[in-house]
């Protein structure tokens, strides 16, 4: 037995120097990197109804240009792309935009016929001395994805009596320009839900400005909200967002207002 071993192992050996031309792979590290390979997420407590003394809806957007965000513009794996390499290995799933409510799966064919467009251009023929017209796959450009919209769910826990919050949903917001190349509209691409995707985003590790022994993953990320972001909505009876109601300063300063508010209410219990 030991030796069938000792010839399956030389001729493993043999076979790997061959392919190699006698040397082994270089690793651009100074070891193997495997913790993020193992890593699972942390599951989250349990919450009970009854524990729960104040709730609200949050909606922010990330803007990738400020400093703090440009993780996810990494320019070798962008946020967005990830995603949807997510999506189309079946890790993650990808929900309509025609609301947030994570009611409406979208297949993987899809998402592609949103994400890589068909355009049909004329083509000329050398040989058939005429005009064809061609099929043209034009595939996303990460560039085009700018902003993030999330959805947070935050509420004061009675039982750890803290305030706390949570994502419920992460959605890429895509660019739209028209045939000269001018601005039209900004518009969610795709919803993915958060909780579900924080197994598949602990084994991804975020790019960071230097390196650690313990890289951080994009669940670690946004856990702990290592990201700047601005509210653009809170709960209300007429489910409006800020722009709909303020404008310039006005605006600015309702979503300050707001986020203020959020904190009060964990020091106003401790108050009261």
């Amino acid at each position: 037995m030991k030796n069938v071993l000792l010839f399956v192992s030389c001729f493993l050996a043999f076979s790997l120097s061959a392919q190699t031309g006698g040397e082994e792979l270089p690793i651009n590290d100074i070891t193997e990197r495997r913790l993020h390979q193992t890593e699972r997420a942390l599951p989250y407590p349990s919450v009970r109804e009854a524990d729960i003394m104040w709730e609200t809806r949050v909606w922010r957007v990330i803007d990738t240009r400020e400093k703090m965000n440009l993780p996810f513009r990494y320019p070798q794996k962008p946020f967005a792309i990830l995603l949807i390499e997510g999506v189309e290995s079946g890790e993650l799933q990808a929900y309509s935009v025609a609301d947030d409510d994570f009611n409406t799966p979208l297949s993987a064919q899809a998402l592609n016929d949103m994400i890589y467009q068909v355009d049909t251009l004329p083509v000329y023929s050398f040989e058939t001395g005429r005009e064809e017209y061609q099929e043209i796959r034009n595939e996303l450009n990460p560039e085009d994805i700018k902003r993030y919209r999330i959805k947070e769910h935050w509420w004061f826990d009675t039982r750890s009596s803290s305030l706390r919050v949570r994502i419920l949903g992460i959605a890429p917001l895509i660019e739209r320009y028209d045939e000269q190349g001018n601005f039209k509209y900004e518009t969610p691409l795709f919803w993915i839900y958060y909780p579900h995707a924080r197994p598949f985003l602990a084994n991804c590790p975020a790019p960071r400005d230097s390196y650690h022994h313990n890289p951080m993953s994009w669940a670690d990320l946004l856990d702990m909200r290592k990201f700047a972001s601005h509210i653009i909505k809170a709960s209300n009876v007429h489910d409006r967002r800020l722009e709909e109601v303020y404008s310039g300063v006005e605006l600015l300063q309702r979503a300050e207002m707001l986020e203020q508010e959020l904190f009060n209410r964990e020091h106003d219990a401790w108050s009261y």
